[in-house]
């Protein structure tokens, strides 16, 4: 290692985590444990108990002022002036192109405030052009702002065992904007994830990390890294930026995210957008495939010889197998379809299928 370069960031749960994880990666800066010696466990966990996450590294801001609303909403495709207190908002940031920035969440607490959360740090320049003229202040607050999630069928019940808060009333994309205690931890809780499955997000102080770990862990949540993340997340259709999609290069109908565009006039996409949504030449699915190995992210997807997709995120699924995500040709992106895909020196033969082919409905998540 070179001595100028920066040591990757550790998080406020490290101290404990140090202790109990198979291993670390340094990706984006930060420490994320890969694993805690049984990634088929920490599957199952997700899929059919409890685990429980290190998300602290997921990006964080604060907007404030009273053009925090605004501010927002020149970035982000969701519906963002509409929204309540307590309400969370999911979809793309883009540019003045309609082209996909980043994607990632929105929570509203009050006219003028609000977090925004990003796959990628670098946000800062890009928020401040976008905001420019407005009466508003953007800071970056992942460091003092940790973030453990809570996933699987049987999250809600672990988290009666440890929450007085009323669960029942807390519905899906919402949060909790005053603090609550979560194992005697002040947090603010949300229902939210990144699993596909019911599950819940709770962000805290760092001071207050070790003793939220040890109650998560002791009501029986199996602490999962991110070795188990790219399975979970390819079955059910979540993207990351870098992997499934590069700034500036794709418009959020690529990746599937039409539900997720309002078409706001304040937001600086908008007419570009519109355009594109009367026709996508591309849409997201999922693809079957054949073969022991897996193709490499971003393999071409061919049909006659023709380019017609690529390959974003292929992942060994327990569940289906080699399966990965894709951008395709709107023509082919039909359950069904055969194509070929790049692999080595050769190709190999897929089958497209549903996009979210775990949970096409999201039934899961909302129950």
């Amino acid at each position: 290692m070179r001595y100028n370069e920066p040591m990757a960031r550790e998080t406020a749960f490290h101290p404990i985590t140090s202790k109990k994880a198979a291993g670390f990666s340094d990706e984006a800066g930060w420490l994320w444990v890969t694993n805690f010696g049984d990634p088929a466990a920490e599957y199952r966990a997700i899929r059919e108990g409890v685990g429980m996450w290190d998300l602290s590294p997921l990006n964080k801001w604060e907007f404030t002022g009273q053009d925090a609303v605004e501010a927002a909403q020149r970035v982000h495709t969701a519906d963002i002036v509409g929204m309540t207190a307590g309400q969370v908002r999911y979809g793309p940031f883009v540019d003045e192109d309609g082209l996909l920035v980043d994607d990632g969440t929105v929570f509203r607490f009050a006219e003028d405030h609000l977090w925004v959360c990003t796959n990628s740090d670098e946000r800062e320049e890009y928020f401040g052009a976008a905001s420019k003229g407005l009466d508003v202040q953007v800071r970056y607050i992942a460091p003092e702002l940790p973030s453990m999630q809570i996933q699987g069928p049987k999250s809600r019940e672990l988290m009666r065992s440890i929450t007085d808060a009323d669960l029942d009333a807390l519905r899906y994309f919402h949060f909790l904007p005053e603090q609550v205690q979560v194992g005697g931890v002040p947090v603010w809780l949300s229902r939210t994830g990144f699993s596909g499955e019911l599950g819940y997000e709770v962000f805290l102080r760092p001071e207050h990390a070790e003793a939220l770990w040890e109650a998560v862990e002791s009501a029986g949540a199996a602490p999962y890294g991110a070795d188990v993340i790219e399975p979970i997340r390819v079955e059910v259709g979540m993207i990351v930026t870098d992997y499934d999609y590069e700034p500036h290069q794709r418009t959020p109908f690529d990746l599937g995210l039409d539900r997720f565009v309002s078409l706001n006039e304040l937001n600086m996409g908008t007419e570009k957008l519109r355009a594109v949504a009367a026709a996508p030449p591309n849409r997201f699915v999922t693809v079957r495939l054949e073969g022991d190995e897996l193709p490499e992210y971003g393999s071409a997807i061919a049909d006659g010889g023709e380019t017609v997709g690529v390959l974003t995120s292929p992942a060994d699924s327990p569940r289906f197998g080699p399966i990965g995500l894709a951008v395709l040709r709107t023509d082919l992106a039909v359950p069904g379809t055969r194509v070929s895909i790049e692999h080595g020196d050769g190709t190999m033969t897929g089958t497209v299928d549903v996009l979210a082919i775990y949970d096409p409905a999201k039934e899961r998540p909302r129950a």
